[in-house]
């Protein structure tokens, strides 16, 4: 499985790429959204938004289930990737240019590097 090494990864499976100035994108991973299958339905927080560190932001649903989104920061969504609100399919072909939002604020979970998340996922 592909984690690339640039992005952090929370254990509920969502990856975080910091774009500086405390803007974060966010996703989920290749072993996520092999797990879930095709998607065929993606909600969206809307801009403005208020995140809670833990607490769901989105689900996903998948031809196998319905599956929440859990947000590393507490903070503001800033923007959000519409085009996965009509081809929701496009996280199965690339998850990790695939994001679902871009948020502001602080990082409240631990978040794991490409190695660890890939030891936790064998553990």
């Amino acid at each position: 499985m592909n984690f690339p090494s640039e992005l952090l990864y929370a254990k509920s499976h969502e990856w975080v790429k910091d774009l500086g100035n405390g803007i974060y994108e966010i996703g989920i991973s290749d072993f996520a959204q092999k797990e879930l299958g095709d998607l065929v339905f993606v909600s969206l927080p809307k801009i403005g938004d208020e995140l809670k560190a833990g607490k769901t932001f989105s689900d996903l649903e998948s031809v196998k289930a319905v599956s929440d989104l859990i947000s590393p920061l507490t903070g503001t969504v800033k923007e959000v990737n519409e085009e996965l609100l009509s081809s929701p399919e496009l996280v199965n072909n690339s998850p990790y240019k695939s994001w679902f939002i871009r948020a502001e604020g602080k990082i409240e979970v631990e978040l794991l590097s490409a190695e660890d998340y890939s030891k936790e996922l064998d553990a």
